[in-house]
């Protein structure tokens, strides 16, 4: 079993490059400066404005355009960096590519597990009220605008966690501590469900950016587990009566 898994694992999250590809230089010290100052400013703001857009009514002008702030934040602020990188994975053969249909299915693999923790987490009251708190903003409003800010959330975070910061960090364990930063932003939401997806999620998106050595990996596999999740996770918590999220705040 041990090794079956392993096997499928393999097959989601491609081993890093076995040689150098010249498409990244090493920065200079200056370049590396900049680089922590922008991320660092960019980690308060983006935290605290996270916070703040799940602290307003869904559907309402004020989610979206706090939550439209808070994608432009950390895009603006990962491109502001420095210099990011796409990536690519080595095929059978030994040729590079730009990785697209590996990250599309590990975002329906993943997609896949949280599926069926969702259903054990709806028997967990602390993770269903939680977890419902957050759909709510998924079930009220504009579907088109709410997929529209969760897509441009997905993409921006990418930009940071997995561009900016992660190239940052240079070789601080940048998994491990993209990681945790991401998870750390995320109790600005005062939401356990949120924190824990974002250590796992945060996880493997990681794993992708050392393996490809960029973000589209990971931005792929982001995007494509976001729109599964909010097309298909809203139905297993819509109960009659449900709490509004301004009313347990």
């Amino acid at each position: 079993m041990r090794k079956v898994l392993r096997a499928r694992l393999d097959r989601l999250i491609p081993k890093p490059l076995t040689h150098v590809v010249a498409v990244e230089r090493r920065e200079t010290d200056a370049e590396q400066t900049r680089r922590r100052q922008v991320v660092a400013g960019t980690s308060m703001a983006g935290a605290a404005l996270l916070g703040a857009s799940l602290s307003t009514r869904p559907g309402s002008k004020q989610f979206y355009l706090s939550t439209g702030a808070v994608a432009g934040v950390w895009a603006v602020g990962g491109l502001l960096s420095g210099r990011l990188h796409l990536g690519w994975i080595e095929t059978r053969d030994s040729t590079l590519r730009r990785p697209i249909v590996t990250p599309l299915a590990t975002g329906v693999a993943a997609f896949g597990c949280f599926y069926g923790i969702a259903l054990v987490a709806r028997e967990i009251p602390v993770l269903d009220r939680a977890i419902s708190r957050v759909l709510l903003f998924a079930d009220e409003g504009d579907d088109r605008l709410v997929l529209l800010t969760t897509l441009a959330n997905g993409f921006g975070e990418e930009v940071f966690f997995r561009g900016a910061l992660y190239a940052a960090l240079g070789d601080r364990s940048p998994v491990l501590a993209s990681t945790a930063i991401y998870a750390a932003a995320t109790t600005t939401t005062r939401n356990p469900a949120l924190v824990l997806a974002a250590g796992v999620m945060g996880t493997l998106f990681g794993l992708q950016r050392r393996a490809s050595g960029g973000i589209q990996a990971p931005t792929i596999t982001h995007l494509t587990w976001s729109t599964l999740m909010l097309r298909f996770l809203p139905p297993l918590f819509r109960r009659p009566g449900a709490t509004r999220p301004e009313e347990i705040h």
